[in-house]
């Protein structure tokens, strides 16, 4: 397969159940970055048991496939570092500070830009690969009124993205977040830079209450 740090294949589709299940589905046929991305997902899902809402073919919603080279179950971590660093880092290219809310949802000031789904598959005690399934919002400003506070690109900034543009960007940012790991000091690495900047909040509704994780008892 080559490098896996440096390989990616970004398939489209028009629609789908879900990312996540459509990357398990082909598992067998696909390399470390492969994404599958749809302008429409029927059972799109986030942390427990949310779904996920988003407007056909104005977001960014994929899954992305991490075979990992030296991950042991205790660094499990590190793949949400991958990616929760890698997509503040395409963000930042944007003009957009954003933070990351523990455990793997970013936001941008009060408004959630971006959430993450990671499943992990183990054998003999490592991590041998990641399904990570990734919503962002990208060109939508019409919102159902049950969402607490979501807040897309174009919100932020005023411009109209391409999809398929801007995913080649951010698959950029991830698999260079994603190669820091292909040693044990990589891995202790990112995970050590996660938790610098990961904010954990004792409300959820209140900004000032953020606290570094490194600063707060989980």
């Amino acid at each position: 397969m080559g490098d896996p740090s440096t390989e990616r294949n970004i398939i489209w589709l028009e629609s789908t159940d879900s990312t996540n299940n459509e990357l398990r589905r082909r598992l067998n046929l696909s390399g470390n970055l492969t994404i599958i991305a749809a302008e429409r997902q029927s059972a799109g899902r986030g942390q427990g048991d949310h779904t996920w809402h988003s407007e056909p073919g104005r977001n960014l919603t994929f899954s992305v496939l991490l075979r990992h080279r030296c991950l042991k179950a205790s660094d499990a971590l590190a793949v949400t570092s991958i990616m929760a660093l890698g997509i503040r880092d395409y963000l930042h290219t944007k003009g957009i500070e954003p933070w990351i809310k523990w455990p793997n949802d970013i936001w941008v000031s009060e408004k959630k830009i971006c959430g993450i789904l990671v499943e992990n598959s183990m054998r003999a005690g490592k991590i041998d690969f990641s399904i990570v399934g990734v919503g962002l919002d990208l060109n939508q400003t019409e919102w159902p009124s049950d969402l607490p506070n979501p807040v897309s690109l174009k919100e932020l900034t005023g411009t109209e993205y391409d999809a398929r543009e801007e995913l080649r960007q951010l698959c950029d940012a991830l698999a260079a977040r994603s190669a820091q790991t292909a040693t044990p000091e990589g891995v202790a690495g990112i995970i050590a830079e996660f938790n610098r900047v990961v904010v954990r909040l004792d409300r959820a509704d209140s900004a000032n209450n953020r606290l570094p994780l490194s600063e707060k008892q989980l």
